[in-house]
């Protein structure tokens, strides 16, 4: 995976993640949704094939810094995956 920057503000973050897809940007998007601080949490991607995700988040003013958000979000679904994997490895044995 590739992280590149394209804006970065106080209250707006716009970056692509060469190298992803759907699955990523879709369950990021979706956690970043469970943030009261939300205010924007998207992502496109202009190609089926060849393009590359970009994913837009932006806070509400006086909130968390997105680039926070976005953190505080990944040790969620890092929590809930980990979570998951542990019932699955109960459940499969």
């Amino acid at each position: 995976m590739e992280i590149n920057i394209i804006e970065s503000t106080k209250n707006k973050l716009v970056i692509d993640l060469k190298g992803e897809g759907h699955a990523l940007c879709n369950s990021l998007k979706k956690e970043l949704w469970n943030d009261k601080d939300m205010n924007i949490s998207g992502y496109h991607i202009e190609h089926p094939q060849v393009g590359v995700p970009r994913i837009t988040i932006e806070t509400k003013k006086g909130g968390k810094t997105p680039q926070k958000a976005v953190q505080e979000a990944c040790k969620r679904l890092k929590k809930e995956n980990s979570t998951f994997l542990d019932k699955f490895k109960k459940e499969v044995k």
